[in-house]
């Protein structure tokens, strides 16, 4: 029993591993138990006060492929920007973002009237995370900040793949990759502009 407890497991638990791993079986959970009617971003619903709906339709999936290719990309993302986060600024970055996921989609896109899933919130984890990478020196960040950029245009233009369509059995809400973006990267420039004042304080 003293093996789950290790100070090893422990240190991982508290990281952003360990949030990598809560935010993954909360999604879990709730594609088993199928919450959709009560949890899934529906305009209509939010319209009438069911504001909750903006920040749980982004941990919502319409079938196994849906929820395995999103958390796929959450531990990717993990991985390659867990540098920068300790466990609490990442917490507090995911809910951030599932609001202006949500927010952004309500106020700007009113034709959207439901979407679930996580792949919004994951462009803005990564446009913050390649963002850190430009701010401490990695050129590798321009290029994947270049690239997921192009990536956003493209969809906005021409659309979602249809390999993609298929196996989610849903239309990709290309816009709710577009809001995640540019949340992102607002949230960095917030941060950076916080960090600048309290250095020169």
């Amino acid at each position: 029993m003293n093996v789950f407890f290790s100070p090893l497991i422990v240190k991982k638990l508290k990281s952003p591993y360990g949030v990598g791993l809560f935010i993954s079986l909360l999604c879990i959970v709730l594609f088993f138990i199928q919450q959709d009617t009560l949890l899934a971003y529906r305009r209509l619903d939010i319209t009438q006060g069911q504001w909750w709906r903006i920040i749980t339709g982004n941990l919502l999936h319409t079938n196994d492929w849906h929820l395995a290719m999103n958390l796929a990309g959450l531990w990717a993302i993990l991985m390659l920007h867990k540098q920068h986060y300790s466990s609490i600024g990442l917490l507090l970055l995911f809910l951030v973002l599932c609001l202006l996921q949500g927010l952004g989609l309500y106020l700007f896109f009113p034709t959207l009237l439901g979407y679930v899933g996580l792949s919004g919130v994951l462009h803005g984890l990564f446009s913050y995370g390649v963002i850190q990478d430009c701010r401490v020196g990695f050129k590798s960040g321009y290029l994947l900040l270049a690239g997921v950029i192009i990536k956003v245009a493209y969809e906005q233009i021409q659309g979602a793949s249809p390999e993609v369509v298929k196996l989610i059995q849903a239309r990709v809400a290309t816009e709710a990759h577009l809001i995640g973006l540019i949340s992102g990267l607002l949230c960095a420039a917030i941060i950076y502009t916080l960090l600048r004042i309290r250095h020169k304080a």
